[in-house]
């Protein structure tokens, strides 16, 4: 029976937990008496902690996020009453700050605040050996990354081949906008480069071909990220599939011309724009270029085959309904393929919360702690914005409505306008968010575009007919085949991995 199980609740299987084995690949001479036990949300904590018990542990180690510390609070709760000698270590974001006020640090025998590689392998040795620490929460110095061993090999051939893989190459953001835990990561610091690299060569070897990195800010120093493009580069291995996270105006030339050069389906680029406005930017210390950003999107989009995520945060102090409808707009007319709307969030530890009098910040208690209402946008706006992201979701990033999806607005001005008006007809007539079946949600949008927009019934059954069609669908809905629509051979599919199945309906919609 292992010593030590590091345990997490996943949002979803798909995802493997990246922290959980940086802890283990750094354990050292303990890393043999220990065992990786992950599970979802989804699961009751109840039967998490039968697994866990079964194993025996002495100490069990907890991941905790803003989207499983509800969950984990109660699992740590019946862990304690049914094994109170159990040593229960927590670690992770969501209690890295304002510790104090936390039930689950109270429960729990040990904290450990920060990055925790180095830290939670010497805590371990000390309560193995008798040696327990005086205090419970302790604050992990930043470890030097050439010292913190690299995770890669605590993937198991199950995690290839079925979960999401991680990498990381650098930590840190060297920004200071005040919604974010990352501005509290300063310096930015870099993995050794080479022997990074030799660690991506050998995940490609046991059959890696989707990487997902996790850096904050993956094109900062441009060196490294021109020796990673240029290693994929030299790679490009039939379903490769790269996710970087980028600052939306830094791709120099020589970036540029690497990405030029990768071909559509191959690189996904996550872009947080959040604000189109000056003043709310300079109010939240977010530093962009503008110009420089918008030129940078009409290059993703005009010469490579980047599939751009944009981000976008509704409820930023002083911001209102028009102006992030503005910043909406304005990102709309720079062709992303998808815009995430965000609500704005008080993560413990952030700044934010310094605009809570001036401007009327309401935020919810419970996680992932969300805003509520502010002086500019009152309860049931806030409601409609989130409405409005969630269908916005359904509709415009899935992928579904690529066709369809500029029916919603044309002729019209404002592209958020027309779409929250479609947001509030769907939620009148649906009363619900979630469970809408595809099918259900394609005979909506024909009702909404012939009835409500007033467009022919013949013109929006071709689109949503062509869009099912890219679906892998063979069977029409009953409103397009009244509408004119016939039926077709499924378009063919490249059978995408789930999760770039999105951007492979993107990449079959019209521009």
């Amino acid at each position: 029976m292992p010593a030590i199980v590091l345990a997490t609740l996943n949002a979803r299987f798909i995802h493997a937990s990246f922290g959980l084995r940086c802890l283990r690949a750094n354990l050292g001479e303990l890393r043999d008496q220990s065992v990786i036990a992950e599970f979802t949300i989804h699961e009751r904590p109840v039967d998490i902690a039968e697994r866990l018990l079964a194993l025996e542990p002495r100490i069990v180690g907890l991941g905790v996020y803003i989207w499983n510390v509800a969950p984990t609070t109660e699992l740590v709760a019946v862990l304690k009453r049914l094994r109170p000698e159990l040593i229960v270590v927590l670690g992770g974001p969501e209690v890295s700050h304002e510790t104090a006020d936390q039930a689950i640090v109270r429960l729990a025998d040990y904290t450990i605040t920060g990055e925790g590689d180095l830290a939670f392998a010497g805590l371990c040795r000390g309560l193995l050996a008798g040696r327990p620490p005086a205090e419970r929460i302790l604050a992990a110095p930043l470890p030097p990354l050439a010292e913190v061993v690299l995770p890669y090999e605590e993937y198991t051939e199950a995690d290839i081949a079925h979960r999401l893989i991680y990498v990381e190459a650098s930590r840190g953001c060297p920004f200071e906008c005040e919604f974010c835990l990352s501005s509290l990561d300063l310096p930015v610091r870099q993995f050794p480069l080479e022997p990074f690299l030799a660690a991506l060569e050998r995940l490609r070897a046991r059959g890696v071909r989707h990487f997902k990195f996790v850096d904050r800010t993956f094109n900062l120093n441009l060196a490294v990220s021109r020796s990673i493009l240029e290693f994929f580069l030299a790679r490009l291995d039939p379903g490769l599939f790269l996710h970087f996270e980028m600052i939306p105006d830094r791709l120099p030339p020589a970036l540029r011309d690497l990405i030029r050069r990768f071909p559509p389906g191959v690189l996904q680029f996550e872009v947080g724009i959040q604000t189109f406005d000056p003043a709310v930017a300079a109010r939240i210390s977010r530093r962009q270029d503008y110009a420089r950003l918008e030129d940078n999107f009409r290059f993703l989009r005009e010469e490579t085959g980047v599939h751009v995520h944009a981000d976008l945060i509704a409820g930023l102090p002083g911001e209102s309904l028009t102006g992030f409808g503005a910043g909406f707009d304005r990102l709309i007319a720079l062709r992303p393929q998808e815009i995430q709307v965000g609500i704005l969030k008080r993560l413990r530890g952030t700044p934010i919360g310094r605009h809570d009098s001036e401007w009327g910040m309401v935020y919810s208690p419970l996680p992932p702690y969300e805003l509520l209402e502010n002086r500019r946008l009152d309860f049931a706006t806030m409601q409609r914005v989130r409405r409005f992201a969630r269908y916005w979701d359904l509709v415009g990033n899935s992928g579904n409505f690529a066709t369809a999806l500029p029916l919603f607005w044309r002729g019209a001005t404002s592209p958020f306008a027309e779409f929250l008006r479609f947001s509030d007809w769907l939620h009148a007539r649906e009363g619900r968010q979630h469970g809408i079946a595809l099918a259900r949600l394609v005979q909506l949008v024909f009702e909404y575009l012939v009835r409500e927009r007033g467009l022919g019934e013949a013109e929006v059954a071709a689109a949503l007919a062509d869009d099912v069609r890219r679906t892998g669908r063979r069977e029409l809905p009953s409103a397009l085949r009244a509408g004119g629509a016939t039926a077709a051979p499924a378009a063919r599919s490249d059978a995408p991995a789930p999760n770039t199945g999105r951007q492979a309906r993107h990449r079959a919609g019209p521009g």
